[in-house]
């Protein structure tokens, strides 16, 4: 598929997310088969006032591309004039515009998911950044109850230049809870002529498929389902391509990409920037037994006794399969 000029081999994108989406972390997703990968959101007022630790989120690598950026800003002139020196600073393929998230710290100022309130003023910051950048703008959203009035929000988008647009099925007030309704997204596909991506609660291959079959998108956005499993973009793929699952050791696939991830860590130089146990504590999410390592976790600092507790979890593991398949026969 193509979005504005740049083509992007694949349809599985990793979404963006606050805290999550470093660049090491998006690596590990790439080798996994993301096919285009977002900066955390950055915001266009840290951009303006040259923030150093919110600016950084912006470093990418050659092997990354196509890669995003994603602004976030309640002013056309702010936003805009962001976009022109981040596409400057760092090069990026495509420029996002956040307009679907929901935290309250950004709604309050009238950022993220506020505008969707204020129409036109999506127009203007969409053209804004369409007229100062020369790469591909793109923005995403949240919807409104109204299916009317969010259709009317997306053909904005559209008009203002966008050349692709992503729509997470819950409204700001649903936060991350409740179900993600598709029908927006199918909506909104059948009723425009740029590329849209679905986002929300695409876990695995079955809801992929589901989502994808249904909605009829050009790509679908994986966010939290990817921040605890980077692999579930090519358990997705292959499900999609062959109607079947990988068989993995789940743990043991688990701990490698942590290893992996802190190896890259390390290799960026972000380790003094993220909350290794909080990361770790994601890694482990779903598995058996999770639970009480993450608690001993959360009691130290040091990355080699957290990578000790983590291989423990994937013995417990080991062995409890074991025992339940002993009394099974």
């Amino acid at each position: 598929m193509k979005i504005g000029n740049i083509k992007i081999h694949g349809n599985l994108f990793l979404a963006p997310m606050a805290d999550v989406t470093n660049p090491a972390f998006r690596m590990l997703c790439k080798k996994y088969g993301a096919a285009l990968t977002y900066s955390e959101m950055i915001s266009a007022d840290a951009v303006l006032h040259e923030n150093a630790r919110t600016t950084s989120r912006g470093l990418s690598c050659e092997e990354e591309k196509p890669f995003a950026i994603q602004l976030f800003g309640n002013s056309a002139t702010t936003i805009s004039d962001a976009a022109s020196i981040v596409e400057e600073k760092y090069a990026p393929d495509i420029i996002d515009i956040n307009l679907g998230c929901p935290a309250k710290v950004l709604v309050k100022d009238g950022s993220g998911s506020a505008l969707l309130e204020f129409p036109e003023k999506i127009r203007d910051i969409i053209s804004s950044v369409y007229g100062k950048v020369s790469v591909p703008v793109t923005a995403k959203i949240r919807v409104l109850r109204d299916m009317r009035e969010t259709l009317e929000i997306a053909k904005i988008i559209e008009e203002a230049g966008a050349s692709a647009i992503t729509v997470h099925g819950r409204t700001q007030a649903q936060q991350y809870a409740g179900k993600a309704e598709h029908k927006y997204a199918k909506n909104i596909k059948n009723e425009l002529s740029i590329s849209v991506i679905a986002n929300g609660d695409i876990v695995d291959g079955y809801s992929a498929k589901q989502i994808i079959d249904y909605t009829e998108c050009d790509a679908l956005m994986i966010g939290r389902a990817a921040m605890s499993n980077p692999h579930v973009f090519r358990d997705i793929s292959h499900f999609l391509r062959t109607g079947e699952q990988i068989n993995t050791d789940e743990c043991s696939q688990r701990i490698a990409d942590f290893k992996e991830y802190m190896r890259l860590l390390e290799l960026y130089g972000l380790e003094e920037h993220v909350d290794i146990r909080m990361h770790a504590q994601w890694f482990t999410r779903g598995i058996k037994g999770g639970r009480h390592v993450r608690q001993e976790i959360s009691k130290t600092l040091d990355k080699k006794s957290i990578i000790q507790l983590m291989d423990s979890l994937c013995t417990q593991f080991s062995e409890k399969n074991e025992n339940s398949n002993f009394h099974g026969n």
